[in-house]
């Protein structure tokens, strides 16, 4: 029973409690919910606040921001009256200046129009008096003026040509002291043989009974030997000695070894000496690359092509004028460098083209056309150098193609003119000087031609009637190219132009 009171008093008290703990708990609730509402009422209350003065402060900004506005509108309706005010006064000048230069250019035209009036009538005048000149002196306007012109061209005639010889004197005295001095030392500098060959080659015989032996039966063994090398075997009373004579020194140096070998063999028949003329090429071509490997060794040249040597060896039996080829070139070689070096200019290159110019003479016996144009081919086709092609080429020519063919045509010059590098027989040497005189005496107006120095100089005597001195002037230059086009000759040659006019009166 107890335990139930127990039970119902604790039953009540729990009850009680939680009514109580509702009743604290909703007051609890109402109080904080009085809270948030003041303080919502109390934000919204200075958010109003807020937004009054923010519209206040938008208000007062717009309506300064208009008042700026108008400010800066009244300005700018100033400054465009202003602007008006000031096209309206140019307007004004503008209408003006138009005004004046309409007035001015109306006068302008009337003066231009009085211009052409006084013009017309000094033309119509210039006429007049033009007619009225070419009716008293019988003569047009063209006419008078070629008169005049051919007046002023025979005084003045002696006047130019002065003049012209002045300055070519003074020209040529400079340029040929310079090169004088050039040359001088070029060829102090270089010292070579001058030995020269002739046509002929002679062969020493062990014993006068070899004459009959080389003639053999019926002359069977020397036909031979003239068919198989192309040479003439010349037998005669000389002693001890057989002359061969052709005009190739390749084709005589042939014979002439074949007939050393059938001498030491001892058996001269047709058999042998074909086996030994064959034996005899082969040696000369041996012979013919040791000379031009020899000689490029001497000019310190390298690099070319072994058949190109031995086209150059072939130059050692080749003459002109008496003159050797390989000795002439290598000459020529050494002068262009020496030259080049004195010039600034390329030594090296200068010597190749002076040593290759005449390379096309190693065949031009057994090629058609001049040596010029197949040395030309023939280093080409080696693919030399241009400027040493064009050298070859145009060694001979009044125009070479640079300054380094104008260097070798120089050095060729002066080693074909030293004393004793060539010789003629005594026929080629009158048929030269009359062919000379003969070229000389083909201009009109010549007198008398003389041909003096050995040929290194004409002398041409003119009619004085017939030819003044500014035509002398002209035909010493056309004597001279016309040398130079039709004559071979070495070195060169000056011409000399004398006009004499002799008066002879007698006082009786």
């Amino acid at each position: 029973m107890q335990n139930i009171i127990w039970a119902l008093i604790t039953l009540v008290g729990i009850g009680g409690g939680t009514g109580l703990g509702y009743i604290l708990r909703k007051k609890m609730a109402q109080n904080q919910a009085n809270s948030i509402e003041a303080k919502a009422e109390k934000l919204l209350a200075e958010a109003k606040t807020q937004q009054q003065e923010l519209v206040l402060q938008g208000k007062e900004k717009a309506a300064q921001l208009l008042d700026e506005v108008k400010k800066e509108e009244k300005q700018i309706k100033q400054d465009l009256h202003n602007a008006q005010e000031r096209l309206e006064r140019r307007e004004t000048m503008f209408d003006q200046k138009l005004i004046e230069l309409e007035s001015s250019k109306q006068k302008l035209q009337e003066q231009a129009n009085k211009i052409q009036q006084v013009k017309t009538d000094i033309e119509k005048l210039k006429d007049q008096e033009l007619e009225k000149l070419q009716n008293i002196a019988s003569l047009t306007k063209d006419e008078a003026k070629e008169e005049l012109l051919k007046r002023i061209e025979e005084q003045s005639k002696g006047d130019l040509t002065a003049r012209v010889l002045k300055l070519e004197k003074e020209s040529n005295e400079v340029y040929e002291e310079k090169a004088r001095e050039l040359i001088a030392d070029a060829v102090q500098r270089c010292a070579s043989s001058h030995a020269a060959e002739i046509t002929s080659t002679t062969v020493h015989l062990t014993s006068e009974d070899m004459k009959g032996r080389i003639i053999g039966k019926e002359g069977r063994n020397i036909k031979t030997i003239e068919k198989l090398t192309g040479c003439e075997l010349i037998i005669d009373d000389t002693p001890d000695a057989i002359v061969v004579s052709g005009f190739s020194p390749i084709r005589r140096q042939i014979a002439k070894l074949a007939l050393e070998k059938l001498m030491a063999d001892g058996r001269i028949q047709p058999a042998r000496i074909e086996e030994f003329v064959e034996k005899a090429k082969q040696d000369l071509a041996i012979d013919i690359k040791k000379a031009g490997e020899e000689a490029l060794y001497k000019m310190g040249i390298t690099g070319i092509d072994p058949k190109l040597v031995s086209i150059v060896g072939r130059l050692k039996y080749r003459t002109s004028y008496g003159q050797n080829i390989v000795n002439h070139s290598m000459e020529t070689g050494y002068l262009a460098g020496m030259i080049a070096s004195e010039l600034g200019l390329d030594a090296a290159k200068a010597k190749k083209c002076g040593f290759f110019h005449d390379i096309g003479k190693a065949v031009d016996q057994e090629t058609q056309g001049s040596h010029p144009e197949i040395g030309y081919m023939i280093l080409k086709k080696f693919n030399m150098d241009e400027d040493i092609c064009q050298t070859a080429l145009t060694h001979h020519q009044d125009k070479t193609y640079n300054i380094y063919s104008s260097i070798a045509k120089a050095a060729d010059a002066i080693s074909g003119a030293r004393v004793g590098a060539r010789k003629d027989s005594y026929e080629q040497f009158v048929a030269r000087l009359e062919e000379l005189e003969k070229t000389a005496t083909s201009f009109p107006g010549i007198d008398k031609v003389y041909a003096i120095q050995a040929g290194r100089e004409i002398r041409v005597f003119v009619k004085p009637n017939e030819v003044d001195d500014y035509s002398a002037f002209q035909l010493a230059k056309d004597i001279a190219r016309k040398i130079e086009q039709e004559l071979q000759y070495p070195g060169e040659i000056r011409v000399t132009i004398i006009r004499e006019t002799r008066v002879v009166e007698y006082a009786k």
